[in-house]
């Protein structure tokens, strides 16, 4: 493998898919990174894409808190100096925990300290965890030491709580979980020009199968895009009034004017709406999105007055 280039010092490494980059990896992340800036080492985080579990049994591999693209976008807002992205394959799977540390983490990335989540597990059949750890630690020279979890509300967060919150609609919960609302980073396509037909013009979302939505619906949401960030109100799902089955994504943003096609967008849910429904005819449509965007201006004047557009609550 390529030597990662870094300081003659060494480096201060922790390990792990980090899928969601909630407060619990944001702790790991944090303490390397205070590390390595009191011993003058780089802190890096060594991942992997796709997820393992993606390669080795793909039947229980979790949907994604978050893609390839959104965990860079995240990582890049943290302190850390470098991040290892590692392409995990069958022969990746198959390295034992001792060849792992040795090729990646001590000749490839010049480690010289390793800091691991209290859940960590890797190498062939995750046969590797901390003792193991610390005994190749304590042959090679180097410390390992532990972060502990976080725990809110007497329990640790962890990626699979964040997942069983937003599958179940409670966004609140996965945010408090996550430190920041839950978002989707998505490219803008052509879509049929049903919204301009009715009067709200939307954006159609090309997203991830591997994603986890929460339930569909309709929904207040806030997109940063290349034009600034706007308040919005999204259909996530089917369109039954036009005997459309697909699961889309449709964002119509307040007081945007212009073209997003081929772009990216960032969108987070705010607040749910109402269930997607079947209505007669493009007028029923028209006005019952009429009292969605009212509804949507309400929840977003009450949590996001910092917005390109100004927000202001319906009489």
């Amino acid at each position: 493998m390529t030597p990662l280039a870094g300081p003659s010092a060494g480096t201060v490494v922790t390990v792990g898919m980090f899928d969601g980059m909630h407060v619990g990896h944001q702790a790991v992340l944090d303490e390397i990174a205070r590390r390595a800036m009191l011993a003058g080492r780089a802190s890096v985080l060594v991942t992997f894409e796709p997820h393992p579990l993606e390669v080795v049994n793909p039947a229980v591999a979790p949907p994604r808190l978050t893609t390839a693209e959104e965990r860079l976008e995240v990582l890049a807002c943290s302190r850390l100096d470098r991040v290892l992205v590692l392409a995990f394959d069958l022969a990746m799977s198959r390295m034992e925990p001792d060849e792992f540390v040795r090729d990646v983490l001590v000749e490839r990335c010049a480690m010289r300290e390793l800091v691991i989540g209290h859940d960590h597990g890797f190498g062939h059949g995750r046969s590797g965890d901390v003792e193991t750890l610390r005994r190749l630690g304590a042959a090679g020279g180097f410390p390992v030491d532990v972060v502990g979890p976080v725990v809110i509300d007497g329990a640790p967060v962890s990626s699979t709580a964040i997942r069983q919150a937003i599958a179940g609609g409670k966004l609140a919960e996965a945010e408090r979980l996550l430190g920041r609302g839950y978002m989707v980073s998505a490219m803008v396509t052509h879509g049929e020009g049903r919204g301009h037909q009715v009067g709200f013009p939307t954006a159609n979302l090309v997203v991830s199968p591997r994603k986890l939505l929460p339930p569909d619906g309709v929904y207040a949401v806030v997109a940063e895009t290349p034009a600034g960030r706007f308040g919005g109100m999204m259909n996530q799902g089917p369109r039954p009034t036009f005997a459309d089955g697909r699961r889309l994504l449709e964002v119509h943003l307040f007081g945007f004017e212009g073209s997003l096609y081929d772009q990216w967008v960032r969108i987070q849910w705010i607040a749910p709406l109402r269930e997607i429904r079947r209505f007669d005819g493009a007028a029923a449509l028209r006005r019952q999105l009429e009292d969605d965007r009212i509804r949507a201006l309400g929840a977003l004047a009450r949590v996001h007055p910092d917005l390109d557009a100004p927000i202001s609550a319906p009489e």
